[in-house]
């Protein structure tokens, strides 16, 4: 489990393809190598990886083809950043909201408005997070827990204080960058309920 508050970046600092999977190493900032063990959970841009092998600050994971295919980790290449979340103990604080760390898509950056106090970057709103994404409410973009702004049929906008930009890849990205989705899963859980029941509630009727 995840919180969605980015404690760090780290950079990619090995690439090495092994058939059906690619194992990829990245080198964690200091305060975050502490306590590290094989099987521990590390997301990286909001994707729950799984360390395989460490060597004090540097660390391995192994990515399957679904995990390269359904994320923007598939495109990342030798000295490439990462946004980095350690796995939530228990009683740490969930500053942001409870995340999976289960992508559910990526979509891509169309627009950033810069204004001197924040900054609010518009993406494409993918036909299957339509009906999760929802104005105020929460989504996990690149691991990162945020509130959504305003949604349009076929984008919707996030608002970043310099803080977020500052420790997040989102001060780097650009127009055209792909970006993790992970949708709120508790919105997500009500969301399809409601539609199951009033599908069979229809269905009753006729």
């Amino acid at each position: 489990m995840f919180t969605g508050i980015v404690q760090g970046k780290a950079t990619l600092i090995a690439i090495e393809d092994r058939g059906e999977f690619r194992r990829h190493t990245v080198r964690l900032p200091q305060e975050l190598s502490d306590n590290l063990q094989i099987g521990a959970s590390v997301a990286h841009n909001g994707c729950c990886l799984t360390i395989t092998e460490f060597q004090n600050n540097e660390v391995a994971f192994d990515l399957i083809a679904e995990t390269l295919r359904c994320t923007n980790l598939g495109s990342l290449q030798v000295d490439d950043v990462v946004n980095i979340e350690r796995a939530a103990r228990f009683g740490d604080e969930i500053g942001g909201h409870v995340m999976s760390g289960h992508i559910t898509t990526t979509t891509d950056i169309i627009a950033i408005e810069n204004t001197d106090f924040n900054t609010t970057i518009w993406f494409k709103l993918p036909e299957s997070c339509k009906p999760y994404v929802l104005s105020k409410g929460f989504v996990g973009l690149d691991g990162c827990s945020l509130t959504i702004g305003d949604v349009l049929p076929d984008r919707f906008n996030v608002h970043l204080i310099p803080e977020t930009l500052e420790r997040t890849l989102f001060g780097q990205r650009q127009v055209g960058d792909a970006i993790n989705i992970e949708v709120d899963a508790q919105t997500q859980a009500i969301v399809d309920t409601v539609s199951r029941i009033l599908a069979q509630q229809q269905t009753s009727v006729k």
